[in-house]
């Protein structure tokens, strides 16, 4: 008898797709902006979440969504403060977490197994209706992820710049801390909270090691995501053991292997690239794959003269344009 005629398995391989293509696709903007770490604090925070529905007797999925998004929006309110104290801050925020989680679930009489479920995951326990509830979550960050790729890339790559041009940075900022917190939840049953950060930044280092381009990246660490999702699944069924660890080993192992296949290639790169040269010393023509905006003389960035044509300074570079991309020198 084959795995997939058990329905649990069935489920199960359904939500690691979900997970799979959902975690991957917020994580790629919060390793953009250099918040690798953030899913594994709204771990913590989603914990008393799960306590409070065990408390309350509701859904645990909703009441950690609902706390889960207040946390990332005090994340994100004192990231955005850029004060020294903010690191502070978060630490005491994530340990609050935890330790609300684990008193108000021993104040609901719930057992250490139960939060394991939900700490570690337990994906062939899922039931229809957290799998409804999983595949719509995983649906719309899917979609708000792919849809406002543009905007949201703009944001994280500059965001004195994408301000500028007139986008609200602020209401996007605070939508990629609402997308990771439901995330979180989304891969709870699945990975674990205390894992759920790995499957959001693993495939995304993975994808980095092979691709240059944001687009690139992006398509190829939701593909990364489910890779490992779907193997570590039924690597657990075979030899019975928890199905969040191996899909975290499994996304692990990718990068491993990508990591000397992504050495070789930007080796390559460099050799092609005016001898090894730096092209911004010797104005070569290195064409730049990805850019969040357009240059002009009204953009802000500084202007340099380069024979023959304009470059602009830019993040440490000097792009010029070249009919539909730019060159980098």
């Amino acid at each position: 008898m084959s795995f997939l005629d058990y329905d649990f398995m069935q489920r199960a391989l359904i939500a690691a797709v979900l997970t799979g293509l959902a975690a991957p696709a917020v994580g790629t903007y919060l390793v953009q902006r250099r918040l690798a770490l953030m899913g594994d604090g709204l771990g913590h925070v989603a914990l008393t979440g799960v306590a409070v529905g065990l408390l309350t007797g509701w859904a645990p999925v909703w009441t950690s969504v609902a706390v889960a998004v207040l946390g990332a929006l005090a994340i994100d309110a004192v990231r955005a403060k850029g004060r020294a104290s903010a690191d502070v801050a978060l630490a005491m925020l994530f340990y609050g977490g935890i330790a609300g989680g684990v008193l108000i679930t021993g104040l609901a009489g719930s057992t250490a197994a139960t939060l394991n479920t939900y700490l570690f995951g337990s994906i062939t326990t899922v039931s229809s209706d957290d799998l409804w509830v999983v595949a719509v979550l995983a649906v719309v960050v899917i979609a708000l992820g792919v849809g406002l790729a543009p905007q949201l890339f703009a944001v994280c790559q500059d965001e004195e710049f994408a301000r500028v041009s007139g986008l609200p940075v602020r209401l996007y900022s605070m939508l990629i801390a609402v997308m990771a917190a439901v995330t979180v939840t989304v891969a709870m049953r699945t990975v674990g909270l205390l894992l759920v950060s790995a499957l959001m930044v693993v495939p995304v280092a993975t994808a980095q090691q092979l691709t240059r381009s944001f687009r690139t990246t992006f398509a190829l660490a939701m593909a990364l995501g489910v890779v490992p999702s779907l193997g570590g699944v039924v690597f657990s069924y075979y030899v019975d053991v928890a199905p969040g660890a191996s899909i975290v080993v499994a996304s692990l192992c990718g990068f491993v292997l990508a990591w000397p296949l992504g050495s070789l290639l930007r080796r390559r790169r460099n050799a092609r690239s005016v001898n090894g040269e730096d092209p911004r010393v010797t104005g070569a023509h290195v064409p730049t794959e990805q850019h969040p905006h357009q240059h002009d003389d009204e953009c802000g960035h500084p202007k340099v003269e380069h024979g023959d044509h304009s470059d602009y300074l830019h993040d440490g570079h000097l792009h010029a344009a070249h009919g539909r991309h730019y060159d980098e020198h």
